[in-house]
């Protein structure tokens, strides 16, 4: 038994073979699956996939790295909550990559917008007591710095969350954790070069474990390169079972107690 706990299965190179990847989920053993939503302009797209198939559940929000997409406003993050099905808000976060000179040199005031649109959600998870699912890319700092001030005014880690698709340092991993939040790990891990990644992985305690396979991005080996579906997240359990002296199985049912525990909503 195996739990995606990230995927965009309404991206349309998923969309389209959305009948085949049920299919091979159940191949699989995968019997769960998180479908995150990145744009209010997609959200219902997201909520009607999850409506539709017993064994998926939603998230509402926008990606950090969206621009020239509507703008979330609290209200529009607290009655996407309110959905049924909606178990958590995101994936929402930092995402620096655009300082880098190759995507336009924009510096850290040039992303203020980002920070704004990251505490929008924040206060969203803190009024309806759902989890956060956290993207974060060249920005832990600022993303750990964030998490930690709108938790001085309110509690933000009240309801915790995941650092999804996590590729920073043990020592952000331990910030992380610290302030409440689980730890999720995609087909990355299996990639000849993430030998620091998968030294993190075994640093993660039992009980704040994640799997995701971030579908249709990152497929593992040995589909490295292929479009990902969900049903190749037993991959990463297989290598994480490898990092931690257990089989993949096992790492499948304690992940899925996880993502259980998590987003606890999925259970209403």
């Amino acid at each position: 038994m195996y739990t995606d706990s990230h995927c965009h299965l309404n991206f349309p190179e998923l969309m389209s073979q959305l009948d085949s990847i049920q299919q091979s989920m159940l191949d699989a053993q995968v019997t769960r699956a998180m479908v995150i939503c990145t744009t209010m302009e997609k959200f219902d797209e997201v909520h009607n996939l999850a409506l539709a198939h017993d064994n998926m559940w939603a998230t509402v929000g926008v990606h950090p790295d969206n621009e020239g997409v509507q703008e979330p406003s609290l209200q529009d993050l607290l009655d996407g909550a309110a959905r049924p099905k909606v178990v958590a808000i995101g994936e929402t976060g930092l995402d620096y990559y655009q300082m880098d000179e190759r995507k336009g040199g924009r510096t850290v005031a040039d992303l203020e917008w980002q920070r704004e649109r990251f505490r929008t959600h924040i206060r969203a998870a803190r009024q309806t007591a759902l989890p956060l699912v956290i993207h974060t890319r060249q920005a832990s700092d600022d993303t750990i710095a964030i998490l930690k001030e709108e938790g001085e005014t309110g509690g933000a880690g009240c309801a915790g969350g995941v650092f999804h698709c996590f590729t920073e340092s043990q020592q952000v991993a331990r910030a992380a954790l610290d302030l409440g939040f689980y730890i999720s790990f995609s087909g990355i891990l299996t990639f000849k070069t993430a030998a620091d990644l998968r030294e993190v992985a075994k640093f993660v305690p039992d009980d704040r474990l994640l799997i995701e396979t971030d579908s249709p991005y990152l497929a593992p080996v040995p589909y490295r390169g292929k479009t990902n579906n969900p049903s190749y997240v037993p991959y990463v359990a297989k290598l994480l079972g490898e990092l931690r002296g257990c089989t993949s199985e096992s790492i499948g049912e304690l992940t899925t107690h996880n993502f259980l525990s998590l987003f606890s909503k999925t259970a209403a």
